[in-house]
């Protein structure tokens, strides 16, 4: 009888044994299986980074705040560029409360409407490159500014398009 239960106590050990071994083989695999999936997944998302960063440095190449010659231009005048930005920004939009005609962009608008311009991105100390739109008809502006030894902000169209209404 006493070998009969070291028997069933050996048996039901080796079982037990046998689940957890098995048990642990599935979780294992499981495992494994996600950080392979995981790892994969990394890597298209660092791919997926360097990409998004090249294109952050190609579209912010013309872009005064990466313009370390621009920046400098200002800083030698004595200007702090974190308000003269804003300030020549601001100053451009308030040319859009102007009443009659816009005096940047040459072109009239459409019946009941105003040509205003919409963003604004300065190129370098020197240029401006700025959309405009009457809410039918749209195009864009170069620009040219200076600040005179006057400390006046002065603004002069350089080229200008409308894109064809359809």
């Amino acid at each position: 009888m006493k070998q009969r239960i070291f028997m069933y106590l050996f048996v039901f050990t080796a079982l037990l044994v046998l689940f957890q071994y098995v048990s642990s083989k599935r979780i294992f695999e499981d495992i494994d299986k996600q950080l392979v999936t995981s790892n994969t997944q990394l890597k298209k998302y660092k791919d997926s980074v360097a990409v998004l960063h090249k294109d952050i440095l190609e579209l912010s190449h013309f872009n005064l705040y990466r313009n370390e010659d621009a920046i400098s231009y200002f800083e030698n005048d004595g200007y702090k560029i974190d308000e003269l930005i804003p300030f020549i920004k601001d100053e451009l939009y308030k040319m859009n409360e102007v009443k009659g005609d816009h005096p940047i962009i040459p072109y009239a608008s459409g019946e009941g409407r105003k040509m205003m311009l919409n963003t604004v991105k300065m190129l370098n100390h020197k240029w401006i490159v700025a959309d405009f739109s009457d809410g039918q008809y749209w195009g864009e502006v170069f620009l040219t500014y200076e600040i005179t030894e006057e400390k006046q902000l002065k603004f002069q169209l350089v080229e200008h398009f409308l894109y064809p209404f359809d």
